[in-house]
């Protein structure tokens, strides 16, 4: 394994649009997706803050649940190939 494969990563969730009128716009969560495709631990920042782990397909699962069709973006804080993902699906 590289020092790569084995490094966890920060992140944040950014929203461009509140589709549930729950969580608002900017930054709405802070993140950690750990090594080799692992779990993500997430972070909701908003007025009644929550904490979520994704255990089954980590950021797959995030971008899932909580991508509303383009409108989350997920920003990786810590080196790496992606830094500035739409988050595609989900409904949340």
């Amino acid at each position: 394994m590289t020092t790569e494969e084995t490094n966890m990563r920060r992140f944040e969730l950014h929203r461009d649009q509140d589709v549930s009128g729950v969580s608002g716009t900017g930054i709405v969560a802070e993140g950690v997706a750990f090594s080799n495709g692992g779990p993500v631990a997430l972070r909701w920042t908003s007025e009644w803050p929550t904490s979520v782990v994704f255990h089954d397909r980590g950021v797959e699962s995030l971008e899932a649940i909580h991508g509303h069709n383009g409108r989350t973006r997920i920003v990786w804080l810590d080196g790496g190939d992606r830094c500035d993902n739409e988050l595609p699906g989900g409904d949340r």
